[in-house]
């Protein structure tokens, strides 16, 4: 089964600090019935992004979180045996498409490839799914949008989007945050003071500029939210570090040993 998580209408606005005119291009592409593709490191606030901007329009949020075995039945939808019957049951994108829903497939190149089959007949004029297995042809309406994701570092020959898919988004290139709205960003999600968040962000950084070397991959925002959560619930500053800066990123030895001797250069 696929992980799918559904927001309703009214839920509460989650914390988002813009780093640009994203929110007004994730707005125009939603008036205007365009799909929407993020680029952007694992952790740099994509996700958040989606969920903020569904619930300031006011539109329920599909989320599934795309891996190898998802298919595009998962997304449809499939006939279940019930209590002895057979039942149609909607898969999340069909759901989204009836309730004029926002589908957030996170991650969208993980996937299995008839799912870009699927997808293309919602992200062009037509906007239409077919569902083969019922027979029905359903015409989205104005309220539903299509959001993807992918983490273009991970791409390779075999997780890729054709030109033909990537060209029937709009596309917004997300990145880190600049050092000083990251510190904003911790500090309203945590609680705890700028002058010891200020640190953490500055490690954040150095690690970020091992990727590719050591690392395969930074230091998201999201780890340096639990370490200062960590910090703000009474953990000593190193063990914090090492449990969400440092463990989560190699399993390494050597490379573990150097990254505490990077620690140590911001907190000596």
């Amino acid at each position: 089964m696929q992980a799918v998580q559904r927001a309703t209408e009214g839920a509460p606005v989650p914390f988002y600090l813009p780093q640009g005119d994203e929110c007004a291009i994730f707005e125009a592409a939603y008036r205007n019935r365009m799909p929407l593709l993020l680029k952007g490191p694992t952790g740099c606030g994509k996700t958040r992004f989606v969920a903020y901007m569904a619930a300031y329009l006011g539109r329920p949020l599909y989320t599934v979180a795309c891996h190898d075995d998802l298919s595009a039945a998962d997304l449809i939808g499939r006939f279940l045996l019930k209590g002895g019957e057979t039942d149609w049951v909607d898969g999340p994108l069909t759901r989204a498409v009836r309730e004029g829903a926002i589908c957030y497939l996170d991650e969208v190149v993980e996937a299995r490839k008839d799912v870009a089959v699927v997808l293309h007949p919602l992200t062009d004029d037509r906007r239409m799914l077919p569902i083969e297995r019922t027979g029905e042809v359903l015409e989205a309406g104005p309220q539903f949008m299509l959001v993807a994701s992918y983490n273009p570092g991970y791409q390779n020959i075999l997780k890729t989007l054709k030109p033909s898919t990537r060209q029937r988004f709009l596309a917004l290139d997300f990145d880190f945050p600049a050092p000083e709205r990251e510190v904003e960003i911790v500090v309203s999600e945590t609680g705890l003071a700028k002058e010891r968040v200020a640190p953490l962000v500055r490690l954040a950084g150095k690690l970020r500029a091992l990727k590719g070397q050591d690392l395969e991959e930074g230091v998201s925002t999201r780890l340096v939210v639990y370490c200062a959560s960590l910090i703000q619930g009474g953990m000593p500053i190193a063990r914090a570090v090492e449990v969400a800066l440092i463990e989560p990123l190699s399993d390494d030895a050597d490379i573990k040993q150097g990254l505490r001797d990077l620690v140590a250069t911001v907190y000596g």
